[in-house]
């Protein structure tokens, strides 16, 4: 199901680091070819007119009737629809102040094995929304008798992802790294380690960048106060590429992918 990763997928598709007077300085484009999912499954249910993410932070639980429901503790929505297409399709629909910012749709192969989503978020962005599809691979079945979207899943291909969730701009002047995306997000802040404002992003409200070596540095997200993800990255000896792993506090996911330099 595209939220309970899709989240996840818009948050490590945006990194922002780099260092002062280095090859970190320039536009990067993420890799999709280079992008190691997290093994561990999203847990979903849906069955009695009820559909649940077990393993989205925090867990959803709503009616799958078509209608808004409504959700806590997420900052990027706060409604929530889930259609039962059929025996195999489910689309979702979030919304936030009565707005749509993101959809979905997945469909489950007819073996139960797999299944393809398909999505457009505007959760957090300025502009166009990001959009993209990809496929999971069921590693336990869900309840008898549940849909066929239930059971757990993990995320086997990302492919077709829009070029403005994938690109990112890094300046450094003066002991200040400055970081910029397609989709809106931005913050200038000091390379020692000292907190400055996250903007553009209403699930991160500050970030801290620290150079841990000559050619890595290591960036920190906050929300609130909270630390939900820590961001290692290193530079090639070549500067035309960054190693990147991606460590998801709030769901306990690590990722690792690369950015070209474009």
């Amino acid at each position: 199901m595209k939220k309970s990763l899709s989240i996840g997928l818009l948050v490590l598709l945006c990194p922002a680091y780099a260092m002062a007077q280095s090859a970190f300085d320039g536009t990067w484009k993420i890799d999709t070819n280079k992008v190691q999912m997290s093994k561990k499954p999203d847990v979903l249910v849906l069955q009695n007119g009820m559909f649940e993410c077990k393993t989205c932070a925090p867990p959803i639980k709503v009616k799958a009737d078509g209608t808004d429901q409504k959700v806590t503790g997420h900052p990027y929505y706060d409604t929530m629809v889930v259609q039962v297409v059929d025996e195999h399709t489910v689309k979702e629909t979030e919304k936030k102040g009565g707005k749509v910012v993101a959809s979905s749709t997945t469909t489950v192969a007819a073996d139960g094995k797999t299944a393809h989503f398909e999505f457009t978020d505007s959760s957090n962005t300025s502009g166009d929304p990001v959009t993209g599809k990809g496929d999971m691979k069921q590693v336990a079945q869900g309840p008898a008798g549940a849909h066929a979207i239930s059971g757990s899943w993990v995320t086997s291909d990302i492919s077709g992802l829009s070029d403005n969730g994938l690109l990112f701009t890094y300046k450094e002047d003066g002991g200040k790294l400055g970081m910029t995306t397609p989709t809106g997000q931005s913050y200038e802040a000091k390379t020692d380690g000292t907190e400055a404002p996250y903007k553009g992003d209403p699930g991160i409200t500050t970030v801290k960048v620290k150079q841990v070596g000559k050619n890595s540095l290591v960036e920190t997200d906050l929300r609130n106060g909270k630390v939900i993800a820590v961001v290692k990255s290193t530079v090639s000896a070549d500067g035309k590429s960054i190693e990147m792993v991606y460590d998801d506090k709030l769901q306990g996911r690590t990722t690792s992918y690369t950015a070209l330099k474009q």
